[in-house]
């Protein structure tokens, strides 16, 4: 009788997983078994939040609060990397999300943004311009105000340290060539690296950029700690200051 039973139970699940594939079901109602079933690069992102958020609230199915999520924005931007843009008060104001789901929703963000350093950490050299910006872009291009951060390096361009000197406002960075000096000295740096970002996703140098650059390389001339470059990181994009051939 048992026996009996897990054969029709596994027909039914053989029966479930070629309807899926087939389009014969309301995905929506079924994103857990679609991923157990025919694997996680087949659900769409609306499914693999779905499977996150695993309840619905009242009428509302997960499928319906994962659409919802993808289409929150704040930012002019939607999709999965809007989840780098909402707050966890943002996520708790979608109905279905409370506190716990908000946070896991929040860690899957950083996760995701660790996952990405991480991948591009094996190629970083701090004396190629594409290979610092690839390591740094995942952590800057989604900040929705400009940072400022300086890599303090060793004579063989080797990372001592990195530092945040400041965070500015949505368009406009605070760029201290005194701060930035005086970390560098702190850290005991022979040559340094400068990166900001451009929460509008450009990298293109705007004039106050080409003076706070001109400023950084004529003060490290003075302090003998040479400005190895000025890295601006946008959407998936990077502008060089020494790549442009202007250090």
């Amino acid at each position: 009788m048992e026996k009996r039973k897990r054969q029709d139970r596994g027909s039914q699940n053989g029966s479930l997983a070629a309807l899926i594939r087939e389009g014969a079901l309301e995905e929506e109602l079924l994103p857990y078994e679609k991923f157990e079933r025919v694997g996680a690069e087949t659900l769409t992102d609306a499914e693999l939040l779905a499977v996150i958020i695993r309840t619905g609230s009242g009428s509302r199915t997960p499928m319906e609060i994962g659409r919802q999520i993808l289409q929150a924005t704040g930012t002019g931007e939607s999709g999965l990397a809007n989840l780098n843009h909402l707050s966890l008060s943002d996520l708790r104001q979608i109905s279905g999300i409370g506190p716990v789901k908000a946070v896991k929703l929040k860690c899957i963000a950083e996760l995701s943004r660790r996952m990405a350093a991480e991948r591009a950490r094996p190629t970083l050299k701090f004396s190629d311009a594409g290979s610092i910006a690839g390591y740094y872009m995942e952590r800057l291009r989604h900040e929705e105000r400009e940072r400022v951060m300086l890599l303090s390096l060793s004579s063989r361009m080797c990372l001592i340290a990195e530092s945040t000197i400041s965070i500015g406002s949505v368009d406009r960075s605070i760029l201290s060539t005194r701060e930035v000096y005086q970390e560098a000295v702190r850290m005991g740096a022979v040559n340094i690296v400068v990166l900001h970002n451009h929460p509008g996703g450009d990298p293109s140098p705007s004039k106050e950029d080409y003076q706070s650059t001109e400023a950084l390389m004529e003060a490290g001339k003075l302090m003998q700690i040479r400005l190895a470059d000025h890295l601006i990181i946008g959407d998936n994009s990077y502008f060089s200051f020494r790549e442009s051939g202007y250090l």
